[in-house]
């Protein structure tokens, strides 16, 4: 499905402008949290090793809250990252004997651990570790939750889609350059290729069974673009490692190429032992040797209580919370990019090929004729050695 985006008066432009009155705020709206949570989805990088966060108030806490499907004004959802805070401190002292203080594990609220994980001091380490098990721990929480609904995937899947509909509607009201945007669910018989084609050929590892892509008016929109995505929509910590792929944005030169931004590269440069923001082209074998693409995977949370209409403290959501998680993919590109990514080798068309081709050969990899005791004929008439190996 595809949504066109008429042009609308309210465009970011260069870093520094505004995009006016309700339109998008400038690179002075961008904070360390922004930036760091930004670079987390163009390299598909994991927060557990992360050693702080990048908070810097309770508005910034509950804004990331909020994106995690709680709620800072409900009770129970306060009450729910408490439970979260105790059993992870509870396995920590346990299970690995770690020592945690007083402070971190019961005085402080479980709220505001994420502040005192991005503050300088002796209580930052111990938060961060109590926080990523409680992040682990949630996760887990979802997946048992999914386990016992009655709800079918079609049906979770389209709670997913109006939840990114909305969201992409705010953004474009809000001054996004979004000029087109679509959604698709991965056919069955794209599901059977990808596994056959995948070494790794179990279907839980399908990321993109559920696929968002945007295209923008300009490569340097993307940023703002993705700005949006973490400030509304994906939740930075639930990025899937490794599955991020970027070849068109460049966050450290976009951060050094303003003078406002430049104060936050130090909170960017902390993050340098990890891989660089743009990677090199073709980080999909099938993928043509100029392709360019920022693309990512994330769990989406869906809170259940809702679209069932239940009450959040409902039997049901008991041990688990009421939150479950579903992979989704998106991919971003300005118009440009878009075009030539649908050029010569670059096109889907030759990709579905390269995939098609290899699923062939390793099908009939190592097969003999009988008979003849030479390479088997596969059903397209092409022989093995005319396929290629693994």
């Amino acid at each position: 499905m595809t949504l066109v985006n008429s042009e609308s008066s309210l465009q970011p432009g260069r870093p520094g402008a505004t995009g006016g009155d309700n339109g998008l705020r400038g690179v002075v709206g961008f904070s360390s949290s922004d930036l760091t949570s930004i670079r987390n989805l163009l390299r598909g990088g994991s927060v557990i090793d992360w050693h702080r966060l990048y908070f810097t108030d309770r508005e910034q806490v509950d804004r990331y809250l909020r994106i995690n499907e709680y709620d800072p004004s409900n009770a129970g959802d306060i009450a729910r990252l408490e439970d979260l805070r105790e059993q992870a401190v509870e396995y920590l002292e346990r299970y690995l004997g770690f020592r945690v203080s007083e402070d971190v594990a019961v005085r402080v609220p479980a709220r505001d651990l994420l502040l005192v994980a991005s503050q300088k001091g002796k209580r930052r380490t111990q938060a961060c570790v109590v926080l990523k098990v409680m992040h682990v721990l949630h996760h887990l929480a979802g997946g048992e939750l999914a386990t016992r609904l009655t709800v079918s995937a079609d049906q979770i899947f389209q709670f997913v889609e109006d939840k990114v509909l909305r969201t992409v509607e705010e953004m474009k009201s809000a001054g996004c350059q979004i000029v087109e945007f679509e959604w698709s669910r991965k056919e069955q018989d794209s599901l059977i290729t990808k596994l056959l084609a995948k070494r790794d050929n179990i279907a839980a590892h399908v990321y993109d069974k559920l696929r968002f892509r945007m295209i923008t008016r300009t490569e340097e929109e993307i940023v703002f673009v993705l700005r949006e995505l973490i400030s509304r929509l994906v939740p930075f910590n639930y990025v899937i490692p490794s599955e991020s792929q970027n070849n068109i944005v460049d966050l450290q030169s976009f951060v050094e190429g303003d003078p406002y931004l430049r104060s936050h590269l130090g909170d960017l440069l902390e993050l340098s032992n990890e891989s660089p923001d743009k990677r090199p082209p073709q980080s999909n074998e099938f993928s043509g040797p100029s392709y360019r693409v920022v693309n990512f995977v994330a769990d989406l949370p869906v809170r259940m209580d809702k679209h069932l209409g239940l009450s959040p403290d409902d039997p049901l959501f008991a041990d688990t919370g009421n939150v479950v998680f579903v992979l989704t993919e998106f991919q971003i590109v300005d118009m440009r990019t878009s075009q030539a990514n649908e050029l010569g080798e670059n096109s889907h068309e030759r990709y579905k090929e390269r995939q098609v081709s290899r699923v062939r050969a390793r099908l009939m990899h190592g097969m003999q004729d009988e008979e003849t005791g030479g390479p088997v004929v596969d059903l397209s008439g092409r022989q093995d050695g005319d396929l290629g190996h693994e």
